[in-house]
């Protein structure tokens, strides 16, 4: 979490839009635009603090109580937002503006999420809705065996069960209970930040969100649909082999040989990720890795404290401070006992200086190792652009963010749990086990790809009208079966809401991010390894220790969104463009694997 993103409502007043109806009576000098800039960067740091207090007790303590008070600051801040972005767009005919100037008027016209209309009352239904969505997901429950089970146990349970019936009922229970219930009041959001976004000078809220990467909203859409053509063929031939496997563990009734796969048989109630089943699909003997990450963990007395110290230690060996007193002090690593909480991971930053916070609930296993090098990632980011101006203190673009702690993770490889003391040198797999190696990141890294893409087109097609209410759940399902290759395991109609059950969804993050960091990252990871002279396999690369490579990193990071995403691009890997031929390269070995092993099957779905 941002600084002036409070929470997940209060996304919604994140930096504002372009106003119509805003011109003044005589044109704005350069130093009233300075004056201006300089106001709004003092207001929005003097509400942020309070803001992201109050909206780090509403997650960590979910009641009516908090639910209404973070409600109401956040509707002060979409009010604010709304007010800053009416009155930037007064500067846009000023000539001779600085360079920062400019830059910050842009970002106050161009950052909001969720933009409430200027109609009495709006901010604060939009905000209270948006709350509500929050919490509804929050306190969310699906059964087991005809028991309820929270969310983050529901979760873990989708990736150890191999029970199909029991997999179905957690993911039919899941999705109906948490989603269904919002149906109405998402619609009814949409509905008020349209009118927003349009007030403000914007077609929806979707061309809104696509507007803040340095090109229009269209270059933004062709630019992502060109990412993912690049790795399409990777993606296509890795669902062509796990659908095999599928087919060869549970049958023809289950899961049929050709055709889309059933989305709860891939260890995630998502399907986004499908590393959790890697035992179903590894190959004989090269699929045997000879260890599992959440076994040594467990082997090794690991709680929830020594691994994030773990993960702190690899930002460390790179040259970076230690985190503060207070990180350990005022995070949640745990779910409580006694209360609700949004056990989604996520990383803040309070203060916009050092109080810098994550909050989980971690279980001692491989995917929250790896999850909390991804959150320290956004607060070793987050701490290196703190001596930015307020307006600049954020990623080079909202992908970035995610890639840091990505870029770290790539980095747990054996010789890394080795050098950390995890796994015995011994048992390093040797260059034989490469495509199990391989086949294990693709299961998460490559798999995701699709998902990450859909989730945002879903919501631009929302914002457009293009999808209507009528329609949201059929065109869910659709785009799913269109990208993913994935069908939900049994028939699902309008009654659903099945969006709703992805906590970004009723958390109103914008989600795109996700799929530039799946790429990003193998880029930063292969500059990382270049810059560190690495000879060998590029998966097997870790720059664990290597303090030039953490002074490199470290000078993009502390650019912050002080210039284009492009320079900052490129003051790290020396390209100015992003690309999925990083990632490419890296699973180059298993691509050709793939093929092999996919003669003779029909790929498509």
């Amino acid at each position: 979490m941002k600084p002036i993103f409070v929470s997940a409502l209060a996304l919604a007043i994140a930096t504002p839009a372009v106003a119509q109806n805003a011109a003044p009576a005589a044109t704005p000098t350069v130093a009233e635009a300075d004056a201006f800039v300089a106001a709004a960067e003092k207001e929005y740091f003097d509400y942020s603090v309070f803001g992201s207090q109050v909206a780090w007790v509403n997650n960590t303590y979910i009641t009516d109580d908090t639910d209404a008070l973070n409600a109401r600051v956040g509707a002060e801040g979409t009010e604010l937002g709304v007010k800053y972005a009416k009155g930037a767009a007064r500067f846009n005919a000023v000539q001779g503006l600085s360079y920062d100037t400019k830059r910050k008027l842009d970002m106050l016209r161009n950052g909001l999420v969720l933009p409430a209309p200027s109609i009495p009352g709006a901010a604060t239904e939009l905000n209270t809705i948006a709350t509500r969505l929050n919490s509804t997901y929050g306190k969310g429950k699906g059964t087991l065996r005809g028991q309820p089970v929270n969310g983050s146990d529901i979760e873990a349970a989708m990736g150890t069960d191999r029970n199909p019936d029991e997999l179905k009922e957690m993911w039919v229970s899941w999705h109906t209970n948490v989603g269904a219930p919002m149906k109405n009041d998402y619609a009814r959001m949409v509905e008020i930040a349209n009118q927003g976004a349009k007030e403000l000078g914007y077609a929806d809220v979707g061309a809104m969100w696509r507007s803040g990467y340095d090109m229009t909203p269209e270059q933004f859409a062709t630019l992502t649909d060109k990412l993912w053509a690049e790795v399409k063929p990777l993606y296509d031939q890795l669902h062509c082999y796990t659908r095999a496997k599928l087919n060869e563990k549970y049958g023809d009734r289950v899961q049929a040989k050709t055709g889309p796969i059933r989305a709860d048989l891939l260890g995630n109630m998502w399907a986004q990720e499908w590393g959790n089943i890697y035992d179903v699909v590894a190959p004989k003997g090269a699929g045997d890795l000879g260890f599992d990450t959440g076994d040594l963990l467990v082997a090794k007395g690991y709680d929830h404290l020594k691994m994030v110290r773990t993960g702190e230690g690899f930002y460390s060996s790179l040259g970076f401070a230690p985190l503060p007193a207070t990180f350990w002090e005022r995070s949640q690593f745990v779910k409580p006992r006694d209360r609700e909480v949004v056990c989604h991971a996520s990383a803040w930053d309070i203060d916009s200086k050092d109080d810098l916070r994550i909050k989980m609930c971690i279980k001692v296993n491989g995917d929250d190792f790896v999850t909390i090098h991804h959150e320290l990632g956004h607060n070793y980011y987050q701490r290196a652009y703190n001596k930015q101006p307020y307006l600049y203190l954020n990623g080079a673009n909202d992908g970035f963010h995610e890639a840091i702690g990505d870029t770290i993770a790539l980095s747990i490889t054996p010789q890394y749990l080795v050098q950390i003391g995890l796994l015995d040198a011994a048992k390093v797999p040797a260059p034989d086990k490469d495509i199990g190696l391989l086949l294990k990141q693709a299961m998460d890294k490559v798999a995701f790809l699709p998902f990450g893409l859909l989730v945002d087109k879903w919501r631009w097609g929302v914002f457009s009208g293009q999808i209507a209410p009528a329609s949201y759940n059929k065109a869910w399902t659709d785009l799913r079966r269109q990208y993913q290759g994935i069908v939900p395991p049994v028939e699902r109609t309008e009654a659903n809401f099945d969006p709703g059950a992805k906590y970004h969804i009723p958390g109103n993050t914008p989600y795109t991010r996700y799929f530039l960091a799946r790429l990003l990252q193998f880029q930063f990871y292969e500059a990382a390894c270049k810059q560190a002279g690495w000879k060998g396999p590029l998966h097997r690369c870790s720059f664990y220790g290597n303090k030039e490579v953490g002074k490199r990193f470290n000078a993009m990071l502390e650019m912050g969104a002080s210039k284009p995403w492009p320079d900052a691009l490129q003051a790290f890997t020396g390209s100015r463009e992003m690309s999925g031929k990083s990632m490419i390269a890296y699973f180059k070995p298993l691509m050709t694997w793939l093929q092999t092993q996919n003669k003779g099957r029909n790929c498509s779905w």
